[in-house]
């Protein structure tokens, strides 16, 4: 999350109005506002709208889980803007064995409802666009990280895709709900684990295989931990290469990379 376009009470509805907007600094694709402690205001390009309407049709369909709901949806200038209830708690930074324990058990139930949704979407994940990304970037050392990556990714489900440790929140101990599906697409299940290893899972540049094992356990993973380090592994290449694009720091998830 984070702040690419101002915005200002006047160009919300009335009824949003009274709420103080506080920006946010964290992430780097989207502008997101928080309205007090209530909601969370997102603003999507026009261009995004089938995604948009993808992410509203996601959050519906999911059950029993801790995640945003959608309230409103307007426009701001050219700009689609989105209304969610905010998910109470705080942002962790460093990751308990209980915490990474909830989340692989969040993200368990998550796909067991996911892989019975039918929403289009891109295959935002594959290897085939991760190798345009890397031919796009002109970054040798990625590509030769790509080479070096034998995966095969199958089309499980949808996934989050983005399930990283600044996109859910805990309250006194326990998991109080994950945001952000933006970035939702038809993928691999083990991929969208990778992921959360990639921030749950590693003190500082190393990984920590007994936080690999409990995430495992948590997910009733079928995998054994060497194959699914190579799903780690991906992970840190794919938002290695995206944020090498954008600009953004991707240092840290390389140095992982590199030291694996």
């Amino acid at each position: 999350m984070g702040i690419k376009r101002e915005v200002s009470k006047r160009e919300l509805p009335i009824k949003y109005q009274k709420y103080n907007l506080i920006p946010t600094t964290e992430g780097i694709s989207s502008t997101v506002y928080l309205l007090d402690d209530i909601y969370v205001l997102k603003l999507f390009n026009t261009s995004l709208e089938d995604r948009v309407n993808g992410e509203i049709e996601l959050l519906n369909s999911i059950y029993n889980l801790s995640i945003p709901k959608v309230v409103d949806r307007f426009k701001i200038d050219n700009q689609i803007a989105v209304i969610y209830t905010q998910i109470s708690g705080e942002i962790i930074k460093s990751p308990t064995k209980d915490e990474v324990s909830q989340i692989g058990s969040f993200l368990r139930e998550f796909h067991k409802q996911s892989k019975n949704i039918k929403i289009e979407s891109q295959e935002l994940f594959s290897r085939d666009r991760l190798k345009e990304l890397i031919i796009y970037s002109k970054n040798r050392t990625l590509l030769n990280h790509y080479n070096s990556i034998d995966i095969k990714l199958n089309r499980d489900g949808i996934i989050h895709g983005d399930l990283f440790i600044d996109n859910c929140k805990f309250k006194n101990g326990e998991l109080s709900g994950v945001y952000d599906f933006s970035d939702f697409a038809i993928g691999d299940f083990y991929f969208d684990l990778g992921v959360v290893a990639i921030s749950f899972c590693f003190r500082d540049s190393i990984l920590d295989i007994n936080l690999v094992n409990t995430l495992l356990d948590s997910y009733s993973a079928s995998i054994n931990i060497e194959d699914f380090i190579i799903y780690i592994k991906y992970a840190l290449l794919y938002y290695t290469t995206t944020r090498y694009i954008s600009k953004y720091n991707y240092r840290e998830l390389l140095d992982r990379l590199e030291f694996m």
